[in-house]
């Protein structure tokens, strides 16, 4: 589950390139985000420092086939504010008959550095394979999917991911909600020493719902919340940390 901190460092480097040479390709349907988050100052005890985070976010829709989506974030929360933490989202639904629920696919991963000890450590790889519901109501669009999710821990673990997806523009798009929420399964014992005396499920729960308000063209400035529930620790804890955020989008 562990390996060296720079084998870590080299590989998250690698995925930088990567994106670097995908962006200029990417342009349509996309978002680049800045985001201060203030986690420590809300709540010390849990966390052991303020940073920033670049996230980004592409969306492309095929008519009525299907679309693409990816989400690419880095927390700048190690040394010196270095990249600490990468995390990769993908996501394709298609269909080829007309009732309007298509079959999705997709895959989350990444890694990071843990502080204080500086050891490097996997975010799993996940594998996912649902169905997908896109719809609108009240002027707002929404998408909301269940799948089965295959998490590869040291003992796999087999489960139940249930996504929501929304937008909302108000006064011609001046301002903006969107976001998304997941509510999702996952083996106590992955296979390690720490839970090896585990057993049954555990539900976990992340949300980031976003409120923008634009300032020039494509120029926003706003704020994600994060929303973790036994994501970041074990514990029975709500936790909420809400950023400072700038935001450029292109459509």
């Amino acid at each position: 589950m562990f390996f060296s901190q720079t084998a870590s460092l080299q590989f998250m480097k690698y995925r930088l390139l990567l994106i670097l040479g995908i962006l200029p390709s990417l342009l349509f349907g996309q978002t680049l985000q800045l985001h201060y988050d203030a986690r420590h100052t809300l709540d010390p005890s849990h966390n052991a420092m303020n940073f920033p985070t670049i996230y980004f976010e592409y969306y492309k829709s095929k008519d009525t086939s299907g679309a693409f989506f990816m989400k690419m974030e880095s927390d700048l929360n190690g040394q010196n504010h270095n990249t600490g933490k990468f995390y990769t989202q993908l996501s394709q639904s298609f269909k080829f008959w007309h009732p309007k629920v298509y079959v999705h696919l997709q895959y989350s991963g990444g890694m990071g550095i843990a502080e204080p000890g500086s050891y490097g450590y996997y975010i799993t790889n996940a594998f996912s394979l649902g169905a997908v519901y896109p719809f609108q109501w009240k002027g707002g669009w929404f998408s909301t999917s269940l799948s089965y999710t295959y998490n590869a821990f040291k003992k796999p673990s087999h489960d139940l991911l249930y996504s929501l997806y929304w937008g909302r523009g108000f006064w011609n798009y001046k301002f903006e909600f969107s976001g998304d929420i997941e509510l999702y399964t996952q083996n106590r014992n992955l296979g390690d020493s720490y839970t090896a005396n585990l057993d049954g499920k555990t539900v976990s729960f992340f949300g980031e719902p976003q409120f923008w308000f634009k300032i020039h063209n494509g120029f926003s400035l706003g704020s994600k919340i994060n929303l973790y529930y036994r994501v970041l620790t074990s514990e029975d804890l709500l936790q909420i940390y809400p950023t400072l955020a700038a935001r450029f989008k292109c459509n």
